[in-house]
């Protein structure tokens, strides 16, 4: 057997093979090194995924020429740093064994058991699924990654060691990756990383794609913190040995360490504040490990002694901790030549959590219970990531849910029992009752915060006291989804809306079905009995629906014909004996001519996302009106001299049907009116009294674009009325203001277009 000599030069040429092999046995043996934790189990457990994986990676290599055995090894080592367990370890090892291999997770199973393979599973992209675009494939696998995360955070702690040394040896890629690859890992990993509590690696990570992102910049501003450290390097030691004596003359034992922004972060602030390099004045700081959480208060008063604390930069992340777990108290203070310092001070337990995250669960077990640990170190968050996946199967949908979660300012507001809740900055009142519970969300109605009745739609502060006012007939509203901020609340307000929407969308099938059944000659729809059970059956194939109340729901989106079912319906009933009423399909087609059949459907605007009244004629009551079964959309109220709705008509003329209105509808309806008015001063206010003054409320209003010397001008109202006899107490009121030449209502071909 040859000896490989780790010297510059080998004593003798190696085969490429020889080589390969030599290093990757080189690599392991490195790797072991940092094993000693493991029992021989779980050793002996890791040496069989390193033989599978380097059987299986066999004759593959990187871009920098290495067996490709090399990059799993590495990403190993990283996990050996956080301490994992064999399994993780293992998986990490074989972590590209499904995706590039070949081998199914049926052979990990048998081969390494359930949990190591499920980890693995995790991390395998979806490369063999067809997807419409690329898009759509990274986002299923995110969403797979995600998920697989919230059951076992080893996923992606393995995840982020994969991206690590992947981001390390980009400058053996094709350049045409790196930006792609580099942004991904900004937009993604960067802040589930941050998200996590894994600070080491969330500032490398950073770093690597800040330099091969924008390289340039890069360079610049590491060549200007490279001068600026060695202009302030005397200034920095003197605060250090100030703060030394202070501390050993206070008695206090304490270990200090230097500490510098990232070039990423320099980079952000100089950015979004529009700052020059000069002007960024926080680049470097100190941090204090002390031994008890009472030392680092001590501390505190130590250096606000010393020197004067800049206001507002003083923040107890001890008391109230960040939602990734961080702790630490922060200060910066005025030191010599005007230099501002940031001082940390935190324990050495913090320090752990502080730089690994989640990663201390292993690192440190034996310092603090199991639930708290998880508790304080984020698996709150990652279960939450599995509530969204049961009310979001889009991946993409997903993906955008999970990603307002992964931004790391938080407020901290009080409930009104004083609990302390972490929410993401920007946070409004309904995302805050969604957090406390879905019930309270669901139900939401009014608010307090400190006492004073505010909207829905608030933005928390730090510190408010938050109440929400619950009722059991309230309903999440589809105009939150506009401005709630956590992936939880839009999720839970999706999932309501759409279970509403097929509900309602349930119920108005059955009406067109059972009205299309009586055109056929049928009085009642069959019952769904063992009498009936082999006709639905029947039915059912025919359509292609799973389930009866799948077909109804199908119907009331228009992505079936009621009179297509119906008179399939009849010619199964008439085969088991059934026969059609003449009375009843003659009495039908003459009402139905007279347009006023007793199966209407009846509207009322109550029926939310089931019915729709066409924006291009707004219906109101008293218009006449027809029902379009748009496909996927449900019904489409149209007047019956609509444009749009006459060329549907002409083009698809079976999915029309009859509507008629309700003799008390529940709201009111838009309705879309121009008035052309002189130019004068306060004309605007004027016509907006008067149509406010007839109880009709303004929600659009548009001037058109004013021409010099022009004499009128139209102005473009959206107001909301009762019914047609409303319309024309509005117009009315607007007749006798002296500066309106002309009011109409508006539409698509409305027949009903009124002139003052």
């Amino acid at each position: 057997m040859s000896v490989l000599n780790l010297s510059s030069k080998p004593s003798s040429p190696l085969s490429g093979s020889a080589a390969a092999a030599n290093a990757a046995a080189a690599s392991f043996a490195a790797l072991t090194e940092k094993l000693s934790y493991l029992n021989p189990e779980g050793l002996d457990l890791v040496r069989q995924a390193y033989r599978y994986a380097d059987e299986a990676h066999l004759g593959q290599m990187r871009n920098s020429g290495e067996p490709y055995i090399t990059h799993p090894i590495a990403v190993a080592a990283q996990c050996a740093e956080w301490k994992l367990d064999a399994q993780a370890l293992s998986a990490a090892l074989l972590h590209d064994a499904m995706e590039d291999c070949g081998i199914t997770k049926t052979d990990l199973i048998e081969r390494f058991g359930i949990h190591v393979a499920d980890l693995v599973d995790g991390l395998t992209k979806l490369d063999k699924l067809e997807f419409n675009t690329r898009e759509e494939n990274q986002a299923e696998s995110f969403r797979k990654m995600l998920l697989a995360m919230a059951r076992d955070v080893r996923v992606i702690l393995i995840k982020l060691a994969d991206r690590s040394h992947n981001m390390r040896t980009m400058g053996d890629m094709p350049r045409a990756k790196w930006g792609r690859i580099s942004s991904e890992t900004l937009e993604i990993y960067v802040p589930i990383a941050h998200r996590l509590g894994l600070n080491q690696t969330y500032r490398e990570l950073q770093e690597l794609a800040f330099k091969h992102l924008w390289p340039w910049r890069y360079q610049v501003l590491n060549k200007a913190i490279q001068k600026a450290r060695h202009r302030r390097r005397d200034l920095m030691q003197k605060v250090e040995h100030e703060v030394d004596a202070a501390f050993a003359k206070a008695g206090l034992k304490v270990r200090i360490s230097g500490r510098e922004k990232t070039l990423y972060s320099i980079y952000k602030k100089m950015d979004d504040k529009h700052l020059s390099f000069a002007q960024v004045t926080d680049i470097y700081g100190f941090r204090l490990i002390l031994p008890d959480v009472i030392d680092c208060y001590t501390a505190l008063g130590v250096l606000h002694q010393m020197y004067k604390p800049v206001p507002g930069k003083f923040k107890d992340h001890i008391a109230i901790a960040k939602l990734n777990g961080y702790q630490s108290l922060h200060t910066t203070i005025v030191g010599p030549s005007g230099l501002n310092v940031e001082f940390q001070m935190r324990t050495e337990p913090m320090h752990l959590v502080a730089e690994t995250g989640v990663a201390a669960h292993w690192l440190y077990k034996e310092k603090s219970s199991s639930s708290e640990a998880d508790q304080n170190l984020g698996n709150k968050w990652l279960q939450s990531l599995l509530e969204i996946q049961d009310e979001t199967r889009d991946a993409t949908e997903f993906w955008d849910h999970v990603k307002v979660d992964l931004f790391p300012d938080a407020v901290y507001v009080f409930t009104p029992k004083s609990k302390i809740m972490a929410m993401p900055r920007g946070a409004t009142i309904v995302d805050f009752a969604y957090a406390v519970h879905s019930d309270v969300g669901d139900r939401a109605m009014a608010a307090k915060v400190n006492g004073e009745q505010v909207p829905l739609r608030t933005e928390l502060r730090n510190g408010d006291i938050v109440e929400v006012v619950t009722a059991a007939v309230a309903s999440p509203n589809p105009a939150w989804l506009g401005f709630v901020r956590t992936g939880r609340a839009r999720s839970k307000i999706r999932h309501y809306l759409k279970t509403m929407a097929h509900a309602e969308s349930q119920d108005l099938g059955q009406k067109l079905l059972a009205q299309a059944l009586r055109a056929e000659g049928l009085e009642e729809m069959p019952a769904q009995d063992d009498a009936h059970a082999q006709l639905w059956d029947k039915l059912l194939r025919f359509t292609g629906s799973k389930t009866q109340v799948e077909l109804l729901t199908d119907i009331g989106l228009g992505k079936r014909v009621a009179s297509i079912v119906a008179k399939r319906l009849a010619t199964l009933l008439s085969d088991m004996g059934v026969k059609p009423n003449a009375l009843l399909i003659s009495r039908e087609r003459f009402t139905a001519h007279e347009n006023v059949s007793q199966g209407s459907v009846i509207v009322d605007g109550s029926e939310n996302a089931s019915v729709q009244y066409a924006a291009c004629c707004r219906p109101i009551p008293g218009d006449a009106i027809v029902g379009y079964l748009g496909r996927g959309e449900g019904l489409v109220v149209h007047t019956d001299q609509c444009g749009v709705g006459l060329r549907l008509k002409h083009k698809d003329s079976e999915r029309f049907i009859a509507v008629e209105w309700a003799d008390e509808p529940t709201r009111a309806f838009e309705v879309s009116v121009v008035v052309t008015v002189s130019n004068g001063k306060g004309v605007l206010a004027r016509v907006a009294s008067a149509i406010t003054s007839a109880e009709a409320d303004i929600t659009f209003v548009q001037m058109a674009d004013e021409v010099s010397g022009q004499e009128a001008t139209d102005l473009r109202f959206v107001f909301t009325v009762r019914d047609t006899t409303h319309l024309d107490t509005v117009l009315r009121n607007l007749r006798r203001v002296p500066s309106v030449l002309q009011a109409q209502r508006v539409g698509s071909g409305i027949g009903r277009e009124t002139e003052i």
